[in-house]
């Protein structure tokens, strides 16, 4: 199963959007909620409280 590339969530098959950049890097997204907060917002996963990368202490000085 593959993770979204935002919010590190677990994908079940055949679900979500697979976005495929110029440089050929492959980015999988669960929801329109984490394509827009990565690229249109341009958002860090680490400062976003509903991710995993947050959950994680990734943003411990951020309140």
């Amino acid at each position: 199963m593959t993770k979204c590339s935002f919010c590190k969530s677990v994908m079940e098959p055949a679900t979500g959007t697979m976005y495929v950049k110029t440089d050929g890097k492959i980015l999988y997204f669960c929801a329109m909620k984490c394509e827009k907060n990565m690229l249109k917002l341009k958002r860090t996963p680490r400062y976003v409280k509903w991710t995993k990368s947050f959950e994680k202490g990734g943003a411990k000085g951020v309140q």
